[in-house]
Formats: C-alpha cells, structure tokens, sequence
C-alpha cells in the first residue's frame, strides 16, 4: 500500500503542476495536498474519513470566500476540492470559484479551471453558462493552449442551446495550422453531431476535408463522425468507400508514423473503426465489397500475433467479412479464424469465439454443426458468461424441432442464475421461442408458468400481457381455443391448492385474470370452490395492493349464487374499509355486483374479449368542452417536459443579444409566452443563434464503457479446461496461418485412430443431435430471425380481410427480444438523398422452393438474377438483407424497361388518371406473380395503388393481402379485395394511407399469401417507403384564425434555415420553394416575416412563422402533433438545400 501512496504524490506535481519550483519530482512535504492524502491513507474507518473531509472542506470554504486569496493559492484549493468530489463528497461551494479561476488565471491556473469545471458539472448545469464568454474569448485567443483548453471543455460539455454562439469559431479551427488544434476542432464538431445533428448539417463538406488532412490524428478524429452518419445513413456515403479502403491499406501496411502502433500491431483501433464503416457501406452492395476484399484478406493475413489486440481486430474482420457481399475464399479464411477462436482453451478467445459464431450463424448454419461438441461442452462451462453466450448462439439456431431441448437449457441456465439482467434477458427469450414454436397447448402453459415463476416481479411486464393477450384474442381454430384455455385453469387452480405464497405477485395476477375470465368453461369446477382459492391469497402476508386488486376483481367476476355470494361479503366486510383506496373501491364494486346479477352481466359480460375494442386516444370526445374552457380564458394545456423547460427559461438568464432589442422584451417571447406571432409588435424571439429547443428524451441504456471486466477472484484463466476427447489431436494455436492450418489438418488425418466411445461422450452426442437438427442445408428448418414457409402454431387470428393490424406470423413486439451491439451495427437507412422518385422499396423471397434452390455460401439467397425485369426507373436489384428484405439500390440509371412500366400504367383505375402519380416500382417478383405499386396524390387523401401481375399460363387464387405499419392506418377502397388473378393478366387493388405517427419517411410493410393449381401455398413479403412530404397538403387560414390556433398548440421547435439570397425579395421567393415541394400555403407575409400553414392528412394541421434574420431564415413550428414539427423540419431544410 505504501508504494502506491508514494507513486501517486510523485506523479501528481508533474500532473498538476502544484510545486512552485519547475522540475520538481516530489510533493512538497508542505503540501496542504499531500498533507491531506497521507492524513486519509492513515486512517482506519469510513467515519473517521467522514469527519477529515468535512473539516478540509469547511477549511477550503473559508479560504475561498477570502478576499486576499490568490489566484495560486486558489489554484491549490481547487485542486484539493477536486480530491474531495473524488472521494464522493460534495463541494458545490466551490463551482462558481472554479469558473472564476478559468476565467481570469494565469495559462496554468485557467487549466486547474477548466479540469474543476469539467469535473464538477454537467451538460444541463445551470452555472455552467458563465463559462460560456470564457470560451468563445479563449477560442479567439493566440495562445495555443488556451485554444486547446477551450475546444477541451466543448468538446466534454457545453450546453445545447449555445452551441450556435461558438459554431462559427470552431469551424474556424478545421483550418487552422497547427494539428492538434484541427484535431480538437474536429472533436468538438463530433460532441455537436451527438446532442444537436441539425446544427452541424451545413458544414458536412469540411468533414471530408477533414478525413483527407495530411496528419492522422486529425483523420482519425473524423472518422468518430463518418461512423456515426454512416450507421445512421450508409448510402449517402458509398462514395466514399474507396477512400475509407485506402486508409485502411496505409494502415495496416504500416505507413502511419511509429506513435500509432500498439505492441507493434498499426493503428489497432483506427482499424477496428475503419471494419466497422466498412461491413456498414459494403452490406447489400457489391460493387462497394469487391474493393473491400483485398485489404480483408491482408487484415487478416496480417493479424497473426497472438495478443489481445490482435484478436479484436480479426474479429471485426470476420463481421465484416460475413455482412458485405460474400466471397467464397474469404469466407472460408473467417470461418477457420473462428474455430481457432472457440477451440481456444483461453477463456477469452472462447467468448470471442462463440459471440462471432452467434453473428454469423444465419448466414452459415453449418459452421454451428461443425462445432457443435464444443459448443455442447461450453454448456457445462464453469464461466457463467461462457453459458450465456452459447444460449444465445442456441436461441439463434432454434427452430420447431429443437425447440424444447434448448428451452430446457435455457430453464436450467435460469434456475442458477443470480444476475438480474440474465434474468431478464433469458426470460424474453424463452417466452418468444415459446410463443412461435410451442409443440402443444400443455408444453406452452408449463413453460410460461415456469417462466413466470423463475422470471419473478423482474421480468418485462410486456411478457404477462402479451401472455394474457394471445389467451384472449384466440387462434385460429376455435377448439383449440378451448383446449388451450382449459389447461391453463386446471393448471392455476392446482397451483393454488398447492402452495402459492411461494408464487411470484405477477404470476399471481396473470393466474387471478384467467380464472376469472375462464374457470367457467371447466363445468366440473364450482364458481365458490375458485373464489375460496382466491379469497387465501387476499389473506397471505406478502401479497401486494395491486394483486390483491387483480384478484378482487376476478372474484366480482364469479360470484354467482349462495356459496359464491357469501365468500363475497366476508372479503367485502374485510376490504370496505381499507386505507387503500383502490381495494375499497374494488370491494364496494364486489359488494354491489354480487347481489345484482343482470347489472353484473352487463358490466363484465362473459367472451367480451371477442368483442373488438374501440380506444379513443385524442380524447377527441373532450374537444367541445376543450374548445368552449379556451374561449372563456382557460390556458391550454402543456405537456410536463414544456412545463419543466418553461420554468428553466423563467429562471435562467437571458441570452438574446442586445443587437436583436425589439420593442418588446424578448424575455416576453420566450417559448413560455404564447403570443400569436402574427402581429408585427411581438416578435418570435427566433434570432440568429436560436436552437432546436423541443424535448428530447435522454438515453436509458446502462454505459458500461471503461468498467473492468472481473472474472473472479484469481481469474478464470487458471482454471484448465480439457481437450476435448473426440478430436484426439492438440489444440492449435488460437490464431494460425492457412499453410499451419493445413499441416495441422493433414496430421490429424494421419494421426487419427477410431477409440471406443465412452458413455458421457455418448450422452453428449445424443444432445447434440437433439440441438442442432434442422440445421442441414437440405433442411427446411426456419431459424430465429429468419423467414418461415411453415405456420407457427399460434397463429393470431387476422383482423380484417384486405388490411390488417400486423402480419398473423408475426411475434408481438413485446415478446422479441432486443438485438444484440453488433447487431445495432447494421442500422437501415433513414434517408438516401439520392433517391429520385423518394420512394424505397424492398422485396423478399419467402417460399421454400427459393429456400432451398439459391443458397450462397454465406446461406443468403441471392436473387439477382430474379430481379432483372426491375421496373423502377434509377432502380437495380441487390442482395437480400439479413432480415430477409431485397433492397433496391436507388442509383439513378437509364430504364430499360420503360414498356412495362406504360403497361401497368395502362391499367391505373380512371378515376385517378389526371391526379399526381409517382413511378410504379416493384415491391417482389415470384415465378407466378408479380407484385408493384405506386401512389396517387388526392386533395383529401393518399392511395397506394397496387399491381399484380400473373405472367404464368395458370390462376392465381386465394390471394390475401395484408399491411402493417407503425407510421402509417391502411384501409381498403374497395369493399371486395381482390382474391384470384386470371393467366396472363393484371389485377388491381387501392389502399388508403393516413398518418398515425409522424415520421421522416414512413414505411409500410405487407405479405402476400396465394395458391397455384399446382403446388404448396407460396408467401412473400415486401415494403414500400415514401417521405412524409406526400401526406402534406396546404391548409388555408386567414390571419385570424393562425392566431387563435398558434395559441392552442403545444408541441414546437425552432431553427435557422437557409435563406434564398440571390433574389429582389428574398423571403418571398424562400416561402415559394418551399410551398412548391412541399405544399404549404402562405397566409401572410409583412416586410421581414411570413406566416405559413399546412396539414397532415387527416387533418393534423402545422403551423410555421418565418422571420429574416442576418442572412437566415429563423423558422419556428407549432402543431399539437408531437413530432410533426421536427419532421417538416427536416423536409424543410432538405428542400433548401435542393434548390
């Protein structure tokens, strides 16, 4: 311990600089720092720690309230409070001193400054303002370190709002001749992407000047950024793929100066970076992965030590490898690097090992048969983490006939395990392979009662309702309905008569609602025998308030006849007076209804489930009275987040500039005030340096970078695992060249001598057999995530005929579970700006003919040859996506099969020829049927108008159409969908489409299921993306009435757009660009400002004041739609930019 304390008090002066006398190794014994750390490492208890903090914390706030302490001696102090928040005890005294040494100290002291306030505060601090003229004042600055300094503290926090105030200067840096400056600046710019993407838009093309700077550090710095942008939008960047490939061949050829390296491996985590923009812009794109595929096989050619690093970047090559357009030899090099990984006897490299296998398992089944001892051995791993991560290779593989074997596993794995994020982890899993592969009704019900059981009050409460959902809307067969509803009774009730205090409390609840919506279908059961069971458990000791409601309310539910009634009135003398209002309301209603059958029935009537159930979520039947409190003078409502950021802005100060003065105050304009903006005398409080200021919501994922991995107390790695019997030969080297690898298998061959099989290894292979069936390529097995041409066996029933609320194979939302890290990798695109129709379709093949008749060596299918009759102008067929989906890569191109498209144009319906239409592009192709679609502009309206084609000598019949889309409600036009098309013809159908929830694009995704003569029943699925400008339409107001609708809306965002410049009026001529593409329509305009209005079909109206400021165009939009404004925002700003 005493070495430890003597390193740290040597490297804090050269850290801290806190010795008067340069070059000094030492604290000075004199030190009030060094007096105060030896004074801590002395003592022997947490009280006795308590009590020196609270004594140098009383004594350092003494000493800065001093006036006659210096900027040194207050330089000390900080550095001492800094200790004491270290220590995790607050010195919130001390902040605004902190601010005030960055703001007038000396290079030295401004930098103890800038570290207290970087330490102290956080990004919504309200102290944290003041620092905001020291920056832009140290950015101007001709000291270098007081530049850095300065970019430092925005780059680690700065507020939000003031980010256009120093925009402006940091763009500056990008130019600037000194490296580590360009360095900073591009960081900062980074910090800016993050917490406010809209305000850094405009400066994209100093960005990849910033890529192509002549000193790595600053090309590094950039990359934080194209990685970002490109996970969120990877088609806007293919251009730059050859780029993004050469540095990666600089890199790994070691040109980068010596600084870079880490245990002689170049740039590893530049490379790391470089693979992961890489398997991003070459996904679905294969003319971007053929230049990709020289640089892979060096990367992995080159990456042959054996250390850590090493082995990061392997890999992240055999993710890449296995995302972008396959290739067979380097497909066959990943798959080498993964055995040597999970054959390792390294824990580590295990781990990596199965997290790549589990990655690529989809794409390549048959690498998970080729380890499939190993990854039964892993099973019975004494690394729980090991277990974890072969549980979830096996829920990836699972299909109908391994299901129950590896739930089994699973079920045993979480009957161990203490950790509640595994829990919650595995108990989604089970539950969603339960739900889609589920045996029989008993298997089902067994396994969701174990789940709840062993998933206790921690698991998701999605997974009870969604339970108790699929029990109440049914199936497909009635008597199974039944059966299924049966079983789960006579499960409960013996439940009950067991020992149910050992239950956990939403078990119990899902228990109380199916015995009081279905005990009645068990005719041998007495309604008074189930109210007595649940009557004990209002009387255990640990049931909650809110099961004891459950259960009140399923015993209103039973209590019918003499018994009943009695044990009714015995719970309703307990529970009348309860301090608990609810279970006092819960028992008076019991009270009330038990005595009065007929009203009973009519309250909570028997099969109500199979009623649908109309929920009003506008609370539209409140509107009158909305309306009629408005008039009188009643204030609108404000959602809680504006209420909160209403009452920052009334005590924050104000930030407008004096050059902006008005002739009323700005503070009286703030987004608190709600002033109708279309009179000349009040003005927006937009200026030039107004930000988006609407409501974001924080990220609740749990940041784990930096916390250390502890494997136990002596480490993992001192256990020996064995080798495994079976291959009788050595173990290779985790990582092995391919000529090693082929000795190594040469010699096996050689050395190879047939053994008996012991019983264990018997075992072993009977459970592997069990796991892993299904997994042949030959077989038609469906796996986790992938496409399945056979049922599942509970099947939703469909809620309509022509459109439905979501596909019937579909798993509930709540039910599947999150995709892992790598997986968020691979994110679609928001937005291709090289779209020349807007619209972004995709098609899959889903039957089991192509299943099994076009498989790569990756087991993707590849359907290009299918696609070549594409029909959408700028469009060429690419490969299918992981989930299943054909893309079509919207790069503009000369059609050459411009008669097709009149073909189908010909048979547009009559009454939409004349209205505004775009391209008809093809959703899917199959041998017999062809699928496409375009959509029609109308005054009121949107129509998807969709074309299918029988190009086979046969009909086509039972033809069923589904949609589902979370943006968008699809309703059919016609009262009889289209069920059969004839040979050789063209069929018709129209679906209207209306906004439910706003978004950038919206995108509505659909299946088709229909029978040929000859033949099983064939499925395809499809999407069909279009902006949210085709659902805008202009709305015409007068003046008056913007006003009184400005004042009702609440949901608002802000913006500084770009101005047309190169014009007489230059207002007018902005607002008519926009009107032309986007449909808005101009109320107003006087002198500086314009008022603009529109509507989201159906009648989501948007409201939008203009007003010219300094060559911009601040822009501030009102709806009392959530996310409309920020969308048209964005439409906006695109429109701009096109122009």
């Amino acid at each position: 311990m005493s070495d430890v304390v003597e390193k740290t008090l040597t490297a804090l002066p050269s850290l801290l600089s806190l010795d008067s006398q340069p070059g000094s190794a030492k604290l000075s014994s004199t030190s009030k720092l060094g007096t105060l750390i030896r004074g801590i490492t002395e003592l022997t208890s947490k009280h006795e720690e308590e009590k020196l903090i609270q004594r140098e914390l009383a004594s350092i706030k003494e000493q800065v309230s001093s006036p006659n302490t210096s900027m040194r001696q207050m330089k000390e102090l900080m550095v001492r409070a800094i200790y004491c928040e270290m220590l995790g005890y607050e010195a919130s005294f001390s902040y605004i001193h902190a601010i005030k040494l960055a703001q007038q100290g000396t290079a030295l002291e401004k930098r103890v400054g800038y570290l207290a306030v970087s330490l102290f505060l956080n990004e919504s601090h309200e102290l944290l303002l003041l620092l905001v003229n020291t920056v832009l004042k140290d950015l101007q600055s001709t000291n270098l370190i007081e530049v850095c300094m300065a970019l430092t503290v925005v780059s680690q926090m700065f507020p939000k709002d003031m980010i256009p105030a120093i925009l402006p200067l940091v763009e500056e840096k990008l130019t600037h001749p000194k490296e580590i400056i360009r360095r900073k600046a591009v960081l900062a710019l980074y910090k800016f992407y993050l917490i406010a993407p809209n305000q850094v838009q405009h400066i994209h093309n100093k960005f990849r000047k910033a890529l192509c700077d002549k000193d790595p550090g600053v090309m590094t710095a950039s990359l934080h950024i194209y990685l970002q942008m490109i996970t969120e939008n990877p088609e806007g960047y293919k251009d730059l793929a050859a780029c993004f490939v050469t540095i990666l061949k600089q890199v790994v050829g070691g040109k980068l100066p010596m600084d870079f390296n880490y245990h002689s491996v170049p740039a590893p985590w530049l490379q790391i970076q470089l693979l992961r923009i890489l398997s991003l812009l070459g996904k679905n794109d294969q003319s971007a992965s053929e230049i990709m595929y020289e640089v892979l096989d060096e990367s992995l050619r080159r990456a042959e030590m054996n250390h850590n690093i090493t082995y990061a970047i392997l890999y992240e090559c055999v993710k890449c490898i296995y995302t972008i357009h396959p290739k067979s030899e380097l497909l066959e090099k990943a798959a080498k690097c993964i055995g040597n990984f999970v054959l390792s006897p390294k824990i580590n490299l295990k781990y990596l090992g199965l997290k790549a296998l589990t990655y690529v398992v989809q794409q390549d089944p048959k690498l998970a048969l080729q380890h499939q001892m190993t990854i039964i051995e892993c099973l019975d791993h004494p690394d729980l983490i090991i277990k974890r991560e072969v549980l979830e290779l096996l829920f990836r593989i699972t299909n109908a006939q391994n299901v129950t074997v590896i739930v089994e596993k699973m079920l045993e794995f979480l009957s161990i395990s203490k950790d509640d994020y595994t829990t919650i982890d595995l108990v989604g899993k089970v539950a969603e392979l339960a739900e889609k592969y589920a045996p029989d009704n008993e298997w089902f019900i067994e396994t969701m009662n174990t789940v709840f059981s062993l998933g206790g009050d921690t698991m998701q409460p999605d997974i009870p309702n969604n339970f108790l959902k699929l029990l109440s809307e049914g199936f497909d067969s009635v008597e199974e309905d039944r059966k299924l509803r049966l079983f789960a009774v006579d499960s409960y009730v013996s439940l009950l008569q067991g020992e149910p205090g050992k239950l956990p409390q939403r078990f119990l609840q899902v228990i109380s609602w199916v015995l009081g919506e279905y005990s009645h279908l068990m005719e041998e059961l007495e309604p008074a025998a189930v109210l007595r069971l649940l009557a004990k458990l209002l009387d255990m000791k640990h049931t909650s308030s809110e099961t004891k409601s459950w259960v009140l309310i399923a015993m209103t539910k039973l209590c019918e006849g003499g018994a009943g009634v009695s044990v009714a009135q015995e719970v309703c003398e307990t529970y009348s007076s309860s301090m608990d209002t609810v279970l006092r309301q819960r028992a008076q209603e019991l009270q009330y209804l038990s005595h009065n059958s007929e009203l009973r029935a009519k309250v909570l009537p028997r099969d109500a489930h199979m009623e649908p159930l109309e929920v009003d979520s506008s609370l539209s039947f409140l509107d009158g009275f909305v309306s009629e409190a408005l008039a009188a003078g009643a204030a609108p409502y404000k959602p809680p987040h504006q209420r909160q950021e209403e009452l920052a802005q009334a005590k924050a100060l104000s930030l407008e500039p004096y050059s902006l003065s008005l002739p009323i105050s700005m503070s009286s304009c703030s987004i608190a005030d709600r002033q109708s903006p279309t009179l000349l005398s009040i003005s927006s409080g937009l200026s030039g340096d107004s930000t988006d200021i609407s409501h974001k919501g924080g990220s609740t994922t749990l940041n784990l970078d930096g916390v250390k991995r502890v494997w136990g107390r002596e480490g993992y790695l001192a256990h020996k695992e064995p080798v495994e019997e079976t291959a009788q030969v050595e173990v290779p080297s985790p990582v092995q060249s391919p000529s090693q690898q082929k000795e190594a298998d040469s010699s096996h061959s050689q050395t190879q001598t047939p053994i008996p099989t012991p019983e264990p290894e018997q075992e072993k292979k009977q459970l592997a057999s069990s796991l892993f069936v299904g997994l042949s390529s030959q077989s038609s097995a469906c796996l986790m995530g992938k496409s399945e041409p056979t049922p599942q066996r509970f099947r939703r029933k469909a809620k309509g005929q022509g459109s439905s609320a979501g596909v019937s194979e579909q798993i509930p939302n709540s039910l599947v579970t999150s995709p892992s890290t790598v997986d968020n990798l691979l994110c679609n695109n928001l937005l291709d700006s090289n779209i020349a129709s807007e619209t972004d379709v995709s098609s899959p093949k889903q039957t089991s003919q192509l299943a099994q008749g076009l498989t790569t060596a990756n087991g993707t299918c590849d359907v290009e040859g299918e696609l070549t009759d594409s029909n959408i102008k700028g469009t060429k067929p690419s490969l299918i996506r992981d989930n299943g989906m054909v893309a079509a890569d919207p790069a503009p191109h000369k059609d050459p099969d411009g008669p097709k498209d009149s073909y189908l144009s010909s048979h547009l319906p009559a009454e939409l020829s004349g209205l505004s239409c775009s391209e008809i592009t093809p959703l899917c192709c199959n041998q017999s049927l062809d699928l496409s679609a375009c959509h029609v502009q109308k005054e009121d309206s949107l129509v998807l108008v969709v074309f299918m084609t029988n190009s086979s000598d046969s009909d086509i019949q039972q033809i069923l159409l589904q949609f589902d889309s979370e943006e968008l409600e699809v309703s059919c036009v016609s009262d009889s969908p289209v069920e059969e098309v004839r040979s050789h013809s063209v069929a018709v159908c129209q679906y209207s489409l209306t906004v439910k929830r706003p978004s950038v694009h919206v995108e509505v995704a659909g299946s088709v299921s229909f029978h040929v003569p000859v033949g099983i029943p064939q499925a395809v699925q499809f999407s069909y993306k279009l902006p949210l400008t085709n659902f805008v339409r202009p709305l015409a107001v007068s003046t008056e009435e913007y006003g009184t609708m400005w004042l009702a809306f609440s949901h608002d965002t802000k913006q500084n757009l770009r101005l047309i410049n190169d014009v007489q009026e230059p207002l007018t001529a902005t607002l008519n660009v926009l009107k032309k593409k986007l449909q808005l329509h101009v109320v107003e305009i006087i002198g500086m400002e314009g008022i603009v209005a529109c509507r989201l079909l159906r009648d989501q109206p948007c409201l939008m004041h203009c007003r010219v400021h300094a060559d911009t165009l601040a822009v501030w939009l009102r709806s009392p739609v959530p996310d409309l404004p920020d969308c048209l925002l964005y439409h906006c700003q695109r429109a701009l930019q096109e122009h």
